[in-house]
């Protein structure tokens, strides 16, 4: 039987140098620009989870592209709230919407900012005195747009909306040259066009800004502007300005939604969370990696070191993808260490078998990884399967929970086939290509001539 070749196990060196670079806990690395960190769920380090449903009558038959582009516009929103991308947004069955948003500490903010429809109108009011445009200030009114309400109270105008947000290409929160908070837009061509004509038209004339039917400003048109660019101004403080213009750059909700429910989780109880999955996850791969010692020998003491560095792989790769970790999460991937110790197991009890037929070690080692295999890459399937299900289960029905655990199930069964076939493997041969064996098989826990 050939040796393993040399370059099979130099090949593992930059390897476990670079996922220890990346797993290294106090020196963030950062690739490609993005900084990789360790993405924990909102039961580890707190946060607010919120509940939304459509709110439209029960027998509203809601389209499912509908649901779709309002949680992918409430995720873009959830993420620009937290500046990173650690929000969790899951559709729940049909009319709802599940959203974590980890590290947050106010509800109310949250639930403004994902929740709202942030439908933002340019009204004409270039019928309305300066006196009578004042008192519109934060009040709310009725417009023509998307149609004209087929109803009106009595002495209550219907204003004409010139052009919607659907226009706005780019939303930013800056400071104007007053020192105060203010939002700045630009619009696409066609939205140019629009303001363009009706500034020239109005000059002197009032412009309101109205966010869901509100008008939080209402500028006067002193000259035609052509640009196509403007500056949303009320008097705004740092937030209230962030939180406008990411309502804005995320766009409108496509169909209204109520909070069903929302809850915050206190940090306190994330971090005792977290040490405890901790503690429990190195006395669990303690255990293992003892076991395997005393049970098979040297096979054993070389499965503990692959079972390490299953660790250190697993670990980098959460932080690459990223995943969000959280209990279940871990519960998940100290499952699958079991899994990987399964492998191993199965490989290190068909060696002992081949061994005591008289077989060489090196020989052993290849037919036992050879008859184990089958057994290995079935029940592996069959777990990655069960994985898939689950998945799909906890997407659709919003179970965050399930979700996080069949990611982190899946990704560790993925890495323990690979430590399996790979890093045991050449670890074995680069043991016994190197020394003589032969004559101490009670390294393997086997005695010679033993069936």
């Amino acid at each position: 039987m050939k040796k393993q070749n040399p370059w099979a196990v130099a090949a593992l060196i930059p390897l476990i140098a670079f996922a220890a670079w990346v797993a290294w806990p106090t020196d963030p690395a950062v690739i490609f620009g993005r900084q990789i960190t360790t993405h924990l769920g909102l039961d580890l380090v707190g946060g607010v989870q919120v509940l939304l449903e459509a709110d439209l009558p029960a027998e509203t038959d809601i389209p499912a592209e509908s649901m779709d582009v309002a949680r992918q516009t409430i995720e873009a929103r959830a993420n620009g709230l937290l500046g990173v991308g650690e929000a969790v947004v899951q559709q729940a069955g049909d009319r709802r919407i599940v959203v974590e948003l980890p590290g947050e500490d106010d509800t109310s903010q949250a639930i403004d900012v994902i929740g709202e429809t942030g439908q933002l109108e340019f009204v004409d009011l270039s019928n309305l005195s300066n006196s009578e445009v004042s008192a519109l200030i934060g009040q709310t009114i009725v417009t023509d747009y998307p149609t004209a309400p087929a109803e009106v109270e009595e002495g209550q105008p219907v204003f004409h909306t010139i052009m919607t947000g659907e226009r706005l290409t780019q939303v930013a929160a800056v400071i104007d040259p007053n020192n105060n908070y203010a939002v700045e837009f630009a619009l696409d061509g066609e939205g140019t066009a629009v303001f363009r004509e009706y500034t020239s038209q109005n000059i002197g004339s009032s412009l309101a800004i109205v966010l869901d039917k509100v008008v939080i400003s209402a500028p006067q048109v002193t000259v035609a502007i052509p640009t196509g660019s403007g500056v949303i101004s009320g008097n705004f403080t740092a937030e209230e300005a962030n939180d406008l213009a990411v309502k804005l750059r995320y766009g409108s909700l496509p169909i209204p939604l109520a909070v069903v429910q929302s809850r915050t989780v206190g940090p306190s109880l994330g971090e005792d969370s977290l040490r405890q999955s901790l503690v429990a996850g190195a006395v669990g791969l303690g255990m293992v990696m003892a076991f395997m010692v005393l049970y098979y020998r040297l096979p054993g003491v070389l499965s503990a070191l692959a079972l390490v560095l299953y660790t250190l792989f697993t670990y980098a790769l959460f932080k690459l993808i990223p995943v969000t970790l959280t209990l279940p999460g871990i519960a998940g991937f100290v499952l699958s260490i079991g899994v990987a110790v399964d492998a191993n197991i199965l490989i290190f009890e068909r060696m002992r078998e081949e061994l005591g037929w008289g077989r060489s070690l090196r020989q052993a080692i290849d037919q036992g990884w050879e008859r184990a295999w089958p057994s290995i890459r079935d029940s592996n399937i069959a777990t990655l399967i069960t994985t898939a299900i689950l998945f799909w289960f906890g997407n659709f029905f919003g179970a965050s929970i399930v979700k996080g655990f069949a990611v982190t199930l899946a990704l560790g069964v993925g890495v323990s086939l690979f430590t399996a076939v790979t890093v045991t493997r050449a670890l074995l041969h680069l043991i016994l290509d190197n020394i003589k064996v032969e004559d101490r098989l009670g390294w393997f826990g086997v005695k010679r001539g033993e069936a």
